[in-house]
């Protein structure tokens, strides 16, 4: 076995106390995380970032009144594989967030990145989100097709490296965490959350929620202090 850790989106607009999009505790997070990244038992070490255009579909600032509410409104999307242009799906509408090359898109400070292998951009497509660091919100893999929305191929990647098992940390649980971990075992690696290295944007039922679906897709929920880490081969 061999074993990546995927850190997913601990950026400065997820954070308190200045984020656009901050999620409570977010930053409570870095410690745990870099007891991780410090772990000589991982082969691989990938950051995610969300990195979007000023113009992104997913920004309530960018539809007209009155659909356009944070939070609330919900827009139309449209499928960019070729093929499915008329296949749509609501789009949920956030604050402006993220933005490619702005201080908000920054990994916080708190976090060591004297081990990240690899980082990964994605959103930049800005007619389609992309909450897994593997897929856009259509399930879309190929990377002809997802190439406008991320900078690398992460299967890809991390199956040339001979990676067999994922675990992924990060903001939010309910959101970017667990598709991407959805993502990892629609992939064919073996797929963990560890639960004390995430937060979430609803921590109460969102978080509820996500784990009925992770464990569905069949990802599995672990500590960071587990058996599952600590037994991972130095």
């Amino acid at each position: 076995m061999k074993a990546a850790l995927l850190v997913v989106d601990i950026q400065e607009d997820f954070c308190p106390p200045n984020g656009t999009l901050a999620i409570q505790e977010g930053r409570s997070i870095a410690p745990t995380v870099n007891s991780l990244l410090a772990h000589p038992g991982f082969t691989i070490r990938v950051a995610t970032q969300d990195y979007h255009p000023e113009n992104h579909i997913s920004f309530a600032s960018n539809h007209p009144p009155p659909n356009n509410r944070p939070f609330e409104s919900k827009v139309p999307v449209h499928n960019p594989a070729p093929g499915k242009e008329n296949e749509t799906k609501l789009q949920d509408l956030w604050p402006v967030h993220c933005v490619g090359g702005t201080k908000g898109a920054d990994i916080i400070p708190e976090i060591d990145q004297s081990n990240i292998d690899l980082y990964v951009k994605k959103g930049m497509n800005p007619e389609v989100d992309m909450y897994s660091a593997f897929a856009d919100v259509f399930g879309n893999v190929d990377p002809t097709i997802i190439g406008q929305s991320v900078n690398v191929d992460l299967r890809s990647f991390l199956a040339n490296n001979g990676i067999t098992t994922v675990f992924v940390t990060g903001l939010a649980g309910d959101y970017c965490v667990k598709h991407t971990a959805i993502g990892a075992a629609k992939a064919a690696f073996t797929s963990y959350v560890v639960e004390d290295a995430t937060r979430c944007v609803a921590p109460g039922s969102g978080w509820e929620e996500a784990k009925q679906e992770l464990r569905a897709a069949g990802v599995s929920l672990v500590r960071s202090d587990g058996p599952e880490i600590s037994g991972l081969a130095m």
